[in-house]
């Protein structure tokens, strides 16, 4: 049993059109999860050497969970 597809023309072609909000909303979320990660205002927790920023922490962060 067969099923009844149709043949395919040249001129039909499958377009593709993203809303708006899908490519400005992962920027967004980007550019805002930056400025958290550079912002000077962090709690301090003591845990962390005088002259260590965050995004070195980060960096740690991620070389110790590959490395894991």
């Amino acid at each position: 049993m067969s099923a009844g597809t149709r043949p395919r023309t040249p001129g039909t072609t499958a377009q593709t059109r993203l809303p708006w909000w899908a490519l400005v909303l992962p920027a967004v979320a980007f550019v805002g999860l930056l400025v958290l990660l550079a912002s000077p205002a962090s709690a301090d927790t003591g845990s962390t050497a005088v002259g260590e920023g965050t995004v070195s922490r980060v960096v740690e962060f991620v070389r110790h969970a590959l490395q894991s």
